[in-house]
């Protein structure tokens, strides 16, 4: 699949981000070896500790659904350019890559950047 499908799915969640506190709207687009794309939006809460990243929303949304190995994942948020995952994202992210690896899309102006998540997560946590 073309990146920038994923991108414009992850555009699209962005939109539906629920950020009262912070106003950061993140959207996120994930690609699994099955050829299934899962998007997910941060959602904020006054209890901060319980917000959810976008990141981890589109990953439910995948493992609801049966999918467990995830090739690619975008990443937008209209407030930054290169929106990367957080610490806890990077880790969860880590948890559910595809034998093949998992590529982090970000957007910098109109180009694509594409990572791959052993570059943002060196040596993560596997039990």
């Amino acid at each position: 699949m073309d990146y920038r499908i994923l991108m414009d799915k992850a555009i699209e969640a962005s939109k539906n981000a629920y950020c009262p506190y912070s106003h950061f709207p993140v959207g996120a687009c994930v690609l699994t070896d099955n050829g299934k794309v899962y998007q997910g939006c941060n959602f904020e809460n006054s209890s901060f500790g319980l917000t959810i990243c976008a990141e981890r929303n589109a990953i439910g949304s995948a493992v609801v659904d049966g999918e467990k190995k995830v090739k690619a994942v975008a990443i937008y948020s209209p407030n930054m350019e290169d929106c990367y995952p957080c610490g806890a994202c990077r880790q969860v992210l880590h948890e559910f890559k595809s034998d093949s690896g998992m590529d982090i899309i970000t957007l910098r102006g109109d180009e694509l950047s594409v990572s791959p998540i052993e570059e943002l997560l060196p040596k993560g946590f596997n039990l």
